[in-house]
């Protein structure tokens, strides 16, 4: 009897040794990583931002012709860090990793990208800094990851929330971001790595709510656009009929970037030369289309506020075109979301001159929609990201437009690594 008495005290002792593994939540030691990662990502975002205002109003005051030398300096800058610290590749190379790279975004080249980046965004480039943003925000998650020997699918998962608490900070919406976090890397990989969603949301959440402290981000749409009011089932068709020719200068876009492409890789120059001519063709823009400088955050704005005649619009449309084209493929290190963005509303806009009947919040969204979903290939968080921009409250006819841009783009991807691959 005694004997077992003295078992069954070993056992509860036994027990009472164990950590307590009763949890009657989802939550869990998990979340606390997912939250820490989203806080290091506004961190980084906002000191980023904060670094790139500080930059751009710096350089603002170079108007006129001198904007052909500045931008010219800046590229050549640009480039030499790049020759002489590394390359940080392109939104190609993040995709790859993610994919086929277990999920392991290398940081090494980080600085090469934070500062190339800083110069070509805040010289005026029309380039956007998501891409940087979501580089170091990714490779911190896969940082902070091997901290905490995570290994497989968690790694990953870890990656890609780290670029969603990235994406999210810049664009003000934590379920955009997380979705277009997954979408980028290919509607059936997106799929295959569904379960990085929570971690990507949860992320995203801290993410935005740092960034929002830093720079003292509100509440509300980005772009004053008027209030749009439905009028009936035939605005889905409306919707439908803009994102085609929407979706046709998506293809524009993307014939006009091989084209320079082309051109920049025919003959085999060092990084440096290639941004440096592509910093006099981008001033020479610049000087003529002032409004095409930058990368259209503000400039939406100025191009919705404004009342520009019919004719300047499509010249702003081409250039602007062109002059993002020259961005991407001549070694300026940066994004197209928000720059493709200002093309839509620019096209919106025209299409409103044409027919003054129609509406042109819902021409410009629609446009804005196709186009983006037509070169990135992400409709689910296109159309989250514009309601969440714009406050256009009707998803239906942003979705309209966004499938329409998706189902209407090249066979061949703009962004080479969203290929199929086995």
């Amino acid at each position: 009897m005694k004997l077992k008495r003295r078992r069954k005290l070993v056992t509860y002792l036994n027990i009472l040794d164990q950590p307590v593994r009763f949890n009657p939540f989802v939550f869990s030691r998990t979340f606390l990583l997912w939250a820490l990662l989203g806080l290091l990502g506004g961190i980084i975002a906002g000191v980023y931002w904060i670094v790139l205002e500080f930059l751009t109003h710096q350089l603002t005051f170079f108007t006129g012709w001198q904007v052909v030398p500045l931008m010219a300096t800046c590229g050549l800058l640009a480039g030499l860090i790049i020759h002489f610290i590394g390359d940080p590749g392109e939104i190609n190379l993040i995709v790859n990793n993610i994919r086929f790279n277990k999920g392991k975004l290398n940081p090494k080249n980080n600085t090469s990208m934070v500062l190339s980046s800083l110069l070509c965004v805040a010289s005026g480039g029309s380039l956007g800094p998501e891409a940087p943003l979501v580089q170091v925000t990714g490779s911190t998650g896969t940082w902070l990851g091997k901290l905490f020997r995570l290994k497989g699918e968690e790694l990953r998962s870890l990656s890609i929330a780290g670029m969603a608490s990235g994406f999210t900070a810049l664009f003000g919406a934590p379920l955009g971001g997380s979705l277009f976090s997954l979408e980028i890397l290919h509607h059936k990989h997106a799929v295959e790595y569904y379960r990085a969603i929570i971690p990507a949301f949860v992320a995203s959440c801290f993410s935005y709510l740092v960034f929002a402290l830093i720079i003292h981000l509100g509440l509300g749409p980005v772009w004053d656009l008027s209030a749009y009011e439905y009028t009936g089932i035939f605005d889905f068709g409306y919707a439908v009929l803009f994102a085609i020719v929407g979706a046709a200068f998506g293809w524009g876009f993307i014939f006009c970037t091989k084209f320079f492409k082309s051109v920049f890789e025919k003959r085999p120059i060092p990084i440096y030369i290639k941004t440096f001519i592509g910093g006099i063709l981008l001033g020479t823009i610049a000087y003529y289309f002032p409004i095409t400088r930058y990368f259209g955050h503000h400039e939406i704005n100025e191009l919705l506020s404004g009342n520009f005649p019919l004719t300047l619009l499509f010249a702003i449309l081409i250039f602007k075109i062109v002059a993002i084209s020259i961005t991407v493929t001549s070694g300026w290190r940066g994004g197209f979301i928000i720059p493709l963005f200002f093309v839509g509303a620019t096209l919106g806009l025209i299409l409103h001159q044409l027919f003054p009947a129609i509406n042109p919040t819902l021409a410009i969204v629609s446009c804005m929609a196709a186009i983006n979903a037509c070169v990135t290939r992400t409709p689910m968080s296109t159309t989250i990201l514009l309601a969440t921009l714009t406050g256009f409250g009707h998803f239906i006819p942003i979705l309209f437009a966004s499938l329409t841009g998706y189902f209407l783009a090249p066979r061949m991807p703009f962004i080479g690594s969203q290929m199929e691959k086995e």
